[in-house]
């Protein structure tokens, strides 16, 4: 049992882990797209990213969520599991009972409510980090008695706010409470309750027409070729909320105060 709870668990990390890194400089272009300024496109953004912070600024942030990835995948995967689990126990009888669309949904809306609770804190830091280097941070020096003051003409550069994960965590604790962790959670909550709902059901939908005949588990191909199809439908569908979570989550490092979720959709507006 030891053994084979040590596979799961390191097989979790090493998948989690992998995806993380590929993705994240990709992830990086998209926060700085979605909650940034001044950039015109994103090769425009890819590039300058590549001469102002070489190719490490595309990693900013990474160490957070490479070293939550693991209990992230574990909750979400894991309750998603355990809830079908649960539901076909209560409303078959057997918890090994196929699940029906119904309950299929139930379970991904209720997997993407609870991925809030682990995933806010992780990401408003990822954001954090993704964000210090942006130019906004640079616009306005405050000085006592002489008002708002460019740090350009001043020639000071821009500093950087955190010094690592801890040290932005500690920072928003200390100056926003417990609730700085989770700005932005409505957002979220709004992207991945409908998110996940809209990755799972095709994700199995997918799979079952891959592998008609249900004998024997989906060939790794199909599983790719189903997540890929799942996981392009369900962002095209959050992409919108994804940006207005970027940008709440953003918000302290921007010299603009967002009141919630409708003001800064009417800040598009």
């Amino acid at each position: 049992a030891f053994v084979a709870t040590y596979l799961t668990c390191t097989t979790v990390f090493v998948t989690g882990a992998s995806s993380v890194i590929v993705g994240h400089p990709l992830d990086t272009v998209k926060t700085r797209l979605q909650a940034g300024k001044g950039y015109r496109n994103t090769l425009h953004c890819v590039v300058t990213i590549f001469k102002k912070e070489n190719v490490t600024g595309f990693f900013k942030g990474l160490s957070f969520p490479l070293a939550s990835v693991t209990l992230y995948n574990s909750v979400v995967f894991g309750f998603f599991s355990n809830t079908q689990r649960l539901i076909s126990r209560y409303r078959y009888g057997d918890g090994r009972h196929p699940c029906g669309m119904l309950d299929l949904t139930v379970a991904s809306m209720l997997t993407g409510l609870v991925s809030v609770g682990v995933g806010a804190p992780v990401d408003l830091v990822k954001i954090r980090l993704q964000m210090q280097t942006q130019p906004v941070l640079a616009e306005n020096f405050n000085l006592a008695g002489n008002g708002s003051v460019p740090l350009r003409s001043m020639g000071i550069q821009s500093q950087s706010l955190y010094r690592g994960p801890l040290h932005c965590i500690s920072t928003v604790l200390q100056n926003e409470g417990i609730q700085g962790l989770y700005r932005g959670a409505g957002a979220m909550i709004l992207r991945d309750v409908p998110g996940y709902t809209l990755y799972f059901i095709p994700y199995t939908l997918f799979c079952k027409w891959l592998n008609p005949d249900g004998k024997g588990p989906p060939h790794p191909c199909c599983i790719w070729l189903a997540g890929g199809l799942a996981g392009s439908i369900s962002w095209v569908t959050a992409t919108p909320t994804d940006v207005v979570k970027s940008r709440l989550q953003a918000d302290a490092m921007q010299h603009r105060k967002y009141k919630g979720i409708l003001h800064c959709i009417m800040d598009f507006l």
